[in-house]
């Protein structure tokens, strides 16, 4: 039984060796090979026989064979559960915990008893975000965290830096969305701004409006008041 155990793990040691060794020739040509591509962080395995997932920068996936002598960017599909992995593994690794957001970096909007909680990234100079605020108006009983987002433009971020100073937040917020009223100049602490943009860069938020709701499910794009309702109920659950 001993000399068993023994060869068992003499096997589990050259195995793991070998696959370090194997990753290390691997990171040693991409890197040698593409001095451009930004630091290897993980290599993984996929489940396809001989392809290996490469992550750079966070949440850049890229796939590679054992040697690293081929780099493959674009997304590996399971064609028998039809299931975009690459989508997968992305979303697993920008996934944003709802009670891990930085709320002392949004102000609130509150309707009716609160109870339901949403929280929303938005760019002042967003189109789609002024259709997105009208049509939330129809939805009561739900507390708003509004994360100022401000990626549009430079006058995204001056229009965010009076909002945020306002004196009422949600009010100058919302004569802004919805009845295109301007924020009056104002100036103060709003580094908040940037710890904004820089959570959403992290989380991959790359459009305005994202939605994040407290089961931790995120909703890109201007979504219709019925389904932010329905979004909310699932939420619940």
């Amino acid at each position: 039984m001993l000399l068993i155990k023994t060869a068992l793990l003499a096997c589990t040691l050259l195995l793991t060796s070998g696959a370090g060794a194997q990753e290390a020739t691997l990171r040693k040509n991409l890197t040698e090979r593409l001095p451009q591509l930004q630091k290897i962080e993980e290599v993984s395995k996929t489940p396809m026989p001989g392809l290996f997932e490469v992550r750079v920068n966070g949440t850049d996936i890229f796939y590679t064979d054992a040697e690293g002598n081929y780099l493959i960017q674009g997304s590996l599909i399971d064609t028998r559960q039809r299931r975009n992995l690459t989508e997968e593994r992305v979303d697993k690794l920008t996934a944003i915990s709802f009670d891990a957001l930085p709320f002392k970096d949004a102000f609130t909007i509150v309707r009716g008893n609160g109870k339901r909680k949403l929280a929303v990234f938005e760019d002042p100079n967003c189109g789609y975000c002024k259709r997105f605020e009208r049509d939330l108006q129809k939805v009561d009983n739900v507390t708003i965290y509004m994360f100022l987002y401000p990626i549009l433009s430079a006058d995204s971020t001056e229009k965010s830096k009076h909002i945020w100073c306002a004196k009422d937040k949600a009010k100058a917020w919302q004569d802004w969305m919805v009845r295109d009223k301007p924020a009056a100049v104002a100036s103060c602490d709003s580094t908040a701004l940037d710890r904004n943009v820089e959570i959403g860069h992290k989380h991959k938020i790359n459009g305005t409006p994202t939605l994040i709701f407290s089961n931790g499910t995120r909703v890109p794009g201007a979504i219709a008041s019925a389904e932010v309702e329905k979004y909310l109920a699932d939420s619940k659950n």
